[in-house]
């Protein structure tokens, strides 16, 4: 079926073309391409590393959706950049030209979800072949049969040569992202960050699941032994990947998941890691990928005799990436989903040294918390400055939500409720005192509390309730020192734990203000009081 034109091709899409179309090409096949096309290089054990140019992150500003009569009423437009219908009309015509211009195009037919009720069908259409090689290897991949009279649902059209004009196309810069839900296009122009492609079907699929009451996660999923599974949600730095990476526990996926009636599923069928400093010893799985051929290496220095990579060096971008399929990981799901969870943690890393190690949440205590998608990090940007930084980011991925937080945070409570799911907040961040007087929370003792979590077992231990955020966390826990399940205990200043405990008190309850006309009154009962 490679290469060989669907009965719905490009012209049923009103895409006309002269250039040559290269239709569901495999893994090789596409390297063989870009290579040819002097798009990339072989490393010495077999990746392809490429460089992105100036775009080696989201251009997050340059992202709008189309506010049209499809989208007024359903789009959090306090989180979403708006872009007029008659500014997309002029911005298709000129992609679709430019389309027309191309000797070469690439196309990958695709799924966005992997769970088949609730999966939509992807076509994307690229210039760059390992741009398509890129999509290819982190959405899922259809079989030879489901490619038979396949119909794509949504369009992504990306070309990075192609410049926008702001004065004709109503764009910030000459990049853009733009998004019509209701012609179901995605326009992606000015980038070679391919990652834009790929949070491109999470706003697709964060937009259209919940109307079928399957609540969409930017979280990473894991199975236990017994078939239990576990989501883990956090912001960067929180150690999502780290603790939901369990040689004990099988792996549904790293980033972007849905829960329905049925299960946990993943959005995606590969896995899009950091590799800057990326080391063997601390993460062996997804360090073997950088060393297997079909996983794409983006801004990673490579020696140009040897092909040796350089993980540690950043001079081409901080955030170098490696896109690679989820079963170069060994424990992966087969089926890339699993049974609907029976725990849900949410990861922070409080650099305030106010949180306890762990704590169980009831569902109203998960919704607020999840709504708030706190965590805190250290300023290191100017000289002198160590005073942890609060971040919020609602649903613990605000950029990729398309409608109101309230809505997530809804189904999630909903869900929750349902499905009796024990919920736990647990700090990787700091203990004994804020960042800078403290230290960071022992990973051996995180990973005994998880664990005594996953398995069901923490449930048996001593409870206290909280005295600052109401919730309730252990007294004591077989294996882990009492010391540190107690965060004010160990501040050598108890008065400062307490200033400093009312100040990120604060904090929470300034952020959440804007959610309280959104949830009931449970929920915002659940906001923390000052001691």
């Amino acid at each position: 079926m490679a290469n060989r034109a669907p009965a719905h091709g490009l012209a049923a899409q009103g895409v006309s073309t002269d250039a040559e179309l290269h239709w569901n090409l495999g893994t090789a096949a596409l390297v063989e391409q870009a290579l040819k096309r002097g798009e990339g290089v072989l490393a010495k054990d077999g990746p392809i590393v490429v460089e992105t140019g100036k775009h080696t992150g989201r251009s997050a500003k340059d992202k709008f959706i189309v506010r049209d009569a499809e989208t007024e009423d359903t789009i959090w437009w306090d989180n979403n950049a708006s872009i007029n219908p008659e500014h997309f009309a002029a911005l298709k015509a000129d992609f679709l030209k430019a389309l027309g211009d191309k000797e070469t195009l690439f196309v990958a037919d695709l799924f966005g979800g992997s769970q088949p009720e609730h999966r939509v069908n992807v076509r994307v259409i690229n210039e760059l072949a390992w741009h398509n090689l890129f999509i290819r290897t982190m959405l899922v991949r259809p079989e030879a049969d489901e490619l038979t009279g396949f119909s794509p649902e949504f369009t992504i059209i990306d070309l990075p040569s192609f410049r926008a004009d702001p004065a004709r196309h109503g764009t910030r810069s000459e990049t853009v992202i733009a998004v019509s839900l209701t012609e179901k296009l995605i326009l992606i122009g000015g980038t070679k960050y391919a990652g834009e492609m790929k949070k491109s079907v999470f706003g697709v699929l964060n937009y259209i699941l919940p109307t079928k009451g399957v609540m969409p996660m930017h979280c990473s999923a894991n199975i236990g032994p017994a078939g239990d599974t576990a989501v883990f949600f956090g912001l960067s730095g929180t150690g999502k990947t780290t603790l939901s990476a369990d040689a004990s526990r099988t792996l549904i996926g790293d980033d972007e998941h849905g829960w329905s009636d049925t299960a946990v599923f993943n959005f995606e069928g590969g896995c899009y890691a950091k590799m800057i400093r990326l080391s063997e010893e601390a993460e062996p799985e997804i360090y073997a990928t950088t060393r297997r051929f079909g996983t794409v290496l983006e801004n990673v220095v490579i020696d140009p005799d040897t092909r040796e990579l350089d993980l540690d060096d950043n001079r081409l971008a901080e955030n170098s990436r490696g896109a690679y399929p989820i079963d170069f990981i060994p424990n992966a799901s087969a089926e890339n989903m699993g049974p609907v969870p029976r725990n849900i943690v949410m990861l922070t890393a409080d650099a305030f040294g106010v949180l306890p190690p762990i704590a169980k949440l009831t569902p109203d205590q998960a919704m607020y918390h999840f709504l708030s998608g706190y965590t805190a990090k250290v300023a290191g940007t100017e000289i002198g400055v160590t005073e942890p930084q609060a971040t919020f980011s609602t649903c613990f991925g605000a950029p990729f939500m398309p409608r109101h937080p309230s809505v997530y945070g809804n189904l999630l409570k909903e869900r929750i409720a349902r499905g009796n799911v024990d919920c736990w907040l647990v700090n990787t961040g700091w203990t004994g005192g804020k960042y800078g007087v403290g230290k960071r929370m022992p990973i051996k003792a995180t990973r005994a509390l998880l664990n005594a979590a996953l398995d069901g077992s923490l449930k048996n231990a001593e409870f206290r309730t909280d005295d600052n955020f109401g919730f309730q966390v252990p007294v004591s826990v077989p294996g882990v020192d009492a010391a540190i399940l107690n965060p004010r205990e160990t501040w050598a200043d108890k008065e400062e734990f307490d200033a400093t405990a009312a100040k990120l008190v604060k904090l929470f309850i300034d952020n959440f203000a804007k959610f309280e006309a959104h949830v009931d009154q449970g929920v915002r009962e659940s906001a923390p009081t000052a001691a």
